[in-house]
């Protein structure tokens, strides 16, 4: 009721130790918080907070147009309501180096598990869309550096994305990928995520040419084809997300359910496919909060 009994620290536990184990983690991306609720209901394994999702609910393409605080402040409470350890999507960082600095401690503020920060550069754009720029190695060791530097809970995790791959064809592009990897995590990276690998076998030379944990972004529409977490785990990747699948799905049915309504003038039809307000309460435990306020309220005059 109201908020995880399991604290940012625990969370963070949690998540380290679910990379050093034997299976892959699967986190689908909340866009709001109730739906972390039913990640954790469904017995996913985290949740991610995707910049593209929070871009999108805002009505913005994702160009790095949000703000530390608009990213920090969804992600506080997506966070807030899950046992679970949220992984956050932090972008190119918000700025330089000291800023970097400064949103890890926002987000380590936040209570999120982790952060991946990208080597793109401003303004960016979506991983898997083509015409991408990537800063310089040094730039981009520079952020990961700042972002260690700016840690105070060791164990908060911090991702180094790349898009490297995405910015030349062929074989050049996965050397390049894999050189600036390994760069990354000499500078303290705890986990790499390669975008816009093209099949297993890419996503298989790097994580076999590093020794830190490997993420596979497997959104809808992409570069990569959608392969099972099985296939990711036996390709070497230790995590999977989903970042933009369930804003997919709640968006598609929306416009349908308008269309709906538009064209029949009632919402009658669609009744069977909505959420019960039964099942909603049972959700946002409503029962918790009348037994809390049977215990407190209990003055009678």
């Amino acid at each position: 009721m109201l908020f995880s009994r399991t604290t940012p620290a625990a969370k963070r536990r949690a998540l380290r130790e679910g990379l050093a184990g034997g299976e892959i983690l699967r986190l689908p991306g909340a866009f709001n918080p109730l739906s972390a609720r039913l990640i954790q209901e469904k017995g996913f394994d985290g949740v991610y907070v995707s910049g593209a999702v929070l871009s999108a609910d805002l009505g913005l393409p994702d160009i790095g147009l949000t703000t530390l605080t608009e990213v920090a402040g969804r992600a506080a409470q997506v966070a807030r309501v899950t046992d679970l350890p949220t992984l956050v999507d932090a972008d190119t960082g918000f700025g330089e180096p000291m800023n970097m600095a400064r949103t890890v401690q926002t987000m380590e503020d936040a209570g999120v598990a982790g952060i991946h920060v990208e080597d793109q550069v401003n303004p960016k754009r979506c991983g898997h869309l083509d015409g991408k720029e990537v800063v310089g190695l040094g730039d981009a060791v520079r952020r990961v550096r700042a972002a260690v530097d700016g840690r105070r809970d060791p164990d908060f995790l911090i991702m180094a994305r790349t898009d490297v791959r995405g910015t030349e064809p062929g074989e050049r592009g996965l050397r390049l990928a894999i050189d600036r990897a390994k760069a990354l995590a000499d500078a303290g990276a705890d986990a790499i995520f390669p975008e816009a690998m093209s099949d297993l076998s890419e996503f298989e030379a790097v994580a076999s040419a590093l020794d830190v944990p490997v993420l596979a972004n497997m959104t809808e529409f992409g570069k990569s084809e959608l392969f099972t977490a099985q296939q990711l785990a036996d390709a070497g990747a230790r995590i999977v997300i989903y970042p933009v699948t369930l804003l997919r799905i709640a968006m598609g049915a929306a416009e349908r359910g308008l269309d709906e309504i538009a064209s029949a003038g009632t919402q009658d039809a669609l009744v069977p496919q909505m959420q019960t307000r039964a099942r909603l309460y049972e959700l946002v435990d409503y029962a918790g909060y009348n037994h809390f306020d049977d215990q407190v309220f209990t003055y009678r005059p």
